[in-house]
């Protein structure tokens, strides 16, 4: 790689306002992780009854399960109206947008009617909240990605887009957190609360985004007039190998959380390995670990690369698929806690952590946020039916048939490691080092 293709990266040094965007990027990330993932912990232990009331509790789960998925399936779509958009109009717009959207569809979750209020009206206007969820998720990751990366230091880039990606963590937390304080409250209030008190977050969520300035990436392309017609199609037709690369890498991450969180919190349910209480503090725990674990993942792509620190981590995710279950199987407390927190803060927290600087090095500046929100958000729709499939294949073969579905996942992610080029090797870091020492730092930070 030429020291030309590093200056798409944006400035050598970063600008002064790196850690402001990172912070406020994260802030953003923490809000939109709040909505969307609460809404799976609530599918898993209440929208089953709520919603879908029938007398054989799996197929409720099923079918809370399935309009998770519904939300995970618009994302794709997000993804290309907000890639678009952030590729024509900027990153910033995409970012304010994206969260205003999320908020409103969340906290109306916390005001719709159950089944015992109106019938089937409730599951349907149900739905229609999560596509809107979805979309705003979808919109949201690659604009918030690449306003840290492109304002990042060369040499920092997995740093600074590591601190968006434990937003993620830290919403996961919040969640959790709230729902483990909400269950306490008993009947509808249990599931309504995380949803209304969300509002909060996004107002906050508002006021910081509103002051992070614009990338300066996007502002160097717009001002050499390489604004790309129709970004999407562009991007389709000259980086389509690594759009099928990036949704093989995210597919290890996002899927393998599915089994191992989102089903995981309902196996533990259903077999009555962990009450709501135990598998809510678990959560919150490892949590609480991936807040670390993916900020130290991400810092250690910007020491060995990208690709090493994805290729070991699918390697034991492969292994893991098995033991993880055969650990949550003895019931015990101590074990529940240990796979949940192996299996979040390992297997997913070290491949976000690399995703953040990986994903936008694999596409040029001016179809960036697309390629980059396309290849992520693709492999969404895979993790969002996976409890439902996983549901079904217990069903079929017990906890055997999940637990080789994440192997699968994870053998995926580490053929499509194997498959990517690396974007930080030795070279590309002896380039940043030289770069580094001769030019001037005149920004303060």
């Amino acid at each position: 790689m030429s020291k030309d293709a590093l200056n798409m990266r944006g400035p050598v040094h970063g600008t002064k306002d790196a850690k402001r965007v990172a912070i406020g990027s994260g802030v953003g990330a923490v809000i939109e992780t709040y909505d969307f993932i609460g809404f799976g912990t609530a599918a898993a232990l209440y929208f089953g009854t709520a919603f879908f009331p029938t007398g054989d509790p799996v197929t409720g789960t099923l079918a809370a399960f399935a309009t998770l998925g519904v939300g995970f399936a618009a994302r794709p779509l997000g993804g290309i109206i907000g890639g678009h958009l952030g590729d024509k109009v900027g990153r910033k717009p995409v970012l304010v947008t994206s969260l205003i959207l999320m908020g409103v569809a969340t906290f109306l979750i916390g005001l719709l009617p159950t089944y015992s209020q109106v019938g089937l009206l409730a599951p349907a206007l149900l739905v229609f909240v999560r596509i809107v969820q979805g979309l705003a998720f979808g919109a949201e990751w690659g604009g918030t990605i690449l306003m840290s990366y492109e304002h990042a230091p060369w040499k920092a880039k997995g740093k600074y887009t590591g601190i968006v990606q434990a937003g993620f963590p830290v919403g996961l937390l919040l969640a959790n957190l709230v729902f483990l304080v909400s269950v306490n409250l008993g009947g509808e209030l249990a599931w309504r609360v995380p949803f209304l008190a969300s509002i909060v977050l996004v107002v906050v969520g508002l006021i910081i985004r509103s002051k992070v300035p614009e990338s300066p990436v996007f502002d160097e392309v717009k001002d050499s007039g390489d604004i790309v017609k129709s970004p999407i199609v562009e991007v389709i037709k000259t980086d389509w190998r690594n759009i099928v690369r990036g949704i093989g890498l995210r597919v290890a991450e996002t899927a393998g959380y599915a089994v191992s969180i989102t089903y995981m919190i309902s196996y533990l349910h259903t077999e009555q390995l962990a009450d709501k209480t135990q598998t809510l503090v678990a959560l919150c725990i490892a949590s609480f670990i991936g807040i670390f674990a993916t900020a130290a993942w991400a810092r250690l792509t910007d020491r060995i690369g990208r690709r090493p620190v994805y290729i070991w981590s699918c390697a034991f995710a492969v292994l893991f698929a098995v033991p993880m279950f055969l650990m949550v199987n003895t019931g015990l407390f101590f074990f529940v806690i240990a796979t949940i927190a192996i299996s979040y803060a390992v297997c997913q927290n070290s491949l976000a952590g690399a995703q953040g600087a990986w994903f936008p090095e694999l596409f040029q500046a001016k179809t960036r946020a697309s390629g980059a929100s396309l290849a992520y958000q693709i492999s969404a729709m895979v993790s969002g039916f996976t409890p439902f499939v996983t549901t079904l294949l217990f069903v079929s073969f017990g906890w055997m048939g999940p637990a080789l579905l994440f192997g699968l996942y994870a053998a995926v992610g580490l053929w499509a490691a194997v498959a990517t080029r690396e974007t930080w090797g030795k070279r590309e870091r002896q380039l940043a080092d030289e770069a580094t020492k001769s030019t001037p730092n005149t920004v303060s930070v």
